[in-house]
């Protein structure tokens, strides 16, 4: 999918990883700026809110997945969440998250590799703005429950119109075939508000 603005093409049409990681380059340090005052992004806001309204202990350690310049983590920070880690492929996003200084540690991986992390490792994983177009796919998934303990939760975004012709969908019902995971809730909401973009909310309770 092609949108009307230039900076956000050069994301989500990138080919491959180091086509994506040359726009984050370039990107950071307006990104924010962008997005939330150009575009009208707020998923960072719904995320924070689904995961908040899915946990009852502000002392869980949550992964923040995909943390992009770390809007997110801000958001769970003034709900009072202090455990917070940031994790992203691109090193200059990942550096304008640890200026916000909301998160713990500061992880630079790649999502659609296995991660270096042991099993049952997080109490939550939050994930906004990472399955969409030309970034991560759906098997991503597994690694995600795989680190996150049973009785954690999930909670992450997709945008339109890739939830179903990226596989997504798919891989998510398998994984509640498999009894991995149970769908705690799912609700279209605003993305990017002035681009007219929506995306899925979904949360999830890892149960193995």
């Amino acid at each position: 999918m092609v949108s009307d603005n230039q900076t956000l093409d050069k994301v989500y049409t990138a080919k491959n990883h180091e086509e994506l990681m040359d726009a984050y380059k370039d990107w950071a340090s307006d990104y924010d700026t962008d997005t939330v005052d150009r575009f009208g992004y707020v998923a960072h806001i719904a995320s924070a809110e689904a995961l908040d309204k899915a946990l009852d202990n502000k002392d869980a350690c949550i992964l923040d997945a995909g943390c992009g310049t770390g809007l997110v983590g801000e958001e769970l920070a003034k709900k009072g969440y202090g455990k917070i880690d940031a994790l992203d492929y691109s090193k200059e996003m990942l550096d304008e998250a640890e200026a916000k200084k909301v998160y713990q540690a500061h992880i630079h991986a790649d999502l659609s590799k296995p991660l270096e992390m042991d099993d049952n490792h997080y109490d939550a994983v939050v994930c906004t703005g990472t399955f969409t177009y030309g970034h991560v796919k759906a098997d991503a998934f597994d690694e995600l429950v795989r680190i996150t303990r049973p009785s954690g939760v999930v909670c992450f975004t997709i945008r339109e119109g890739a939830y179903e012709d990226y596989g997504y969908r798919q891989r998510m019902i398998e994984l509640e075939q498999k009894q991995a995971w149970e769908l705690i809730g799912m609700h279209d909401t605003d993305y990017l508000k002035n681009e007219g973009v929506t995306c899925k909310m979904c949360t999830y309770r890892v149960l193995a």
